[in-house]
């Protein structure tokens, strides 16, 4: 084959990745894409999408900031002029839909840097157990678990009495499943802190998922005993409620339902859960 043809094919092979490159696939969630450039879908004619770079906050949470706005236009990524004074930030919780993460080549075809420079003001305190274990703790909450889980264990294997470690390190446990090694984690955390209903409300969570129910029972009585917090005990009672819902316990699930009443607050979504425990009684167990 001779150079032309080559170079022919080399030509029409870098036109084609260039075209492909500047493809926008909105198939990634938000807490996949810490330190990442990336763009949220818009609407519009042709779309008007939004850029931005993710990053963590570790006091406020994982968080958006906005770079300019983003168009594909003639099948090439173009951006509007950023205006510094009216970047927006935003905190990110579950529910957002996919995003889509600029590729290397992307980013460097919009002239974006790796990393933006006011990046480095969040990451002073990275190699800290503080940071990674707040990392953990907003991965937690929005229902990324299973990246918390890995970051707070290395923290646990070096400074296990990191503050909040323990409380978030079971949660993550208990959130994807590993329900006995919650209980082991929980159970240290007690004997230190025995007053702490935190570790009694996920204590319960556990055994009742291992359908230990005399235990869960326990362990919930005891968080609500250290709990001032009304909310918070209307869910492990309306927790209790539920397992005796299933096995069919009349007697327990009336003597929960007297706690739960003494802490639910009128307009509870958690008496809409009493009324079909009530109304189904009769359903049969499965």
């Amino acid at each position: 084959m001779s150079s032309f043809k080559y170079f022919f094919l080399g030509l029409i092979t870098f036109f084609n990745l260039a075209t492909y490159g500047q493809e926008l696939k909105f198939d990634k969630k938000f807490y996949d894409a810490l330190d990442k450039w990336v763009v949220i879908e818009g609407i519009g004619n042709p779309p008007k999408h939004i850029l931005g770079f993710i990053y963590l906050d570790p006091s406020a949470g994982i968080s958006f900031r906005h770079e300019s706005n983003l168009f594909v236009l003639n099948d090439k990524l173009v951006k509007d002029s950023v205006n510094k004074e009216a970047m927006i930030t935003a905190r990110l919780s579950a529910g957002l839909a996919d995003i889509a993460v600029l590729s290397d080549l992307q980013v460097q075809s919009l002239g974006l840097p790796k990393e933006p420079n006011w990046l480095s003001v969040y990451k002073v305190n990275e190699g800290t157990s503080a940071y990674q274990v707040s990392k953990g703790l907003w991965l937690n909450s929005v229902n990324a678990s299973h990246l918390a889980l890995p970051i707070l264990k290395a923290v646990y294997e070096k400074d296990p009495k990191a503050s909040g470690l323990q409380f978030e390190l079971a949660y993550a446990y208990n959130h994807v499943g590993s329900f006995y090694k919650a209980i082991v984690i929980l159970n240290k955390a007690i004997e230190e802190e025995p007053d702490n209903f935190w570790y009694y409300r996920e204590l319960g969570f556990a055994l009742k998922h291992l359908n230990n129910l005399k235990e869960a029972d326990k362990a919930y009585k005891l968080g609500i005993k250290h709990s001032n917090d009304k909310m918070q005990n209307a869910e492990m009672s309306i927790n209790m409620l539920q397992s005796y819902f299933q096995v069919k316990d009349r007697p327990k699930f009336d003597e929960w339902k007297a706690i739960f009443l003494k802490h639910v607050e009128e307009g509870s979504q958690f008496l809409e859960y009493l009324k079909f425990f009530e109304d189904n009684w009769e359903m049969e167990r499965k």
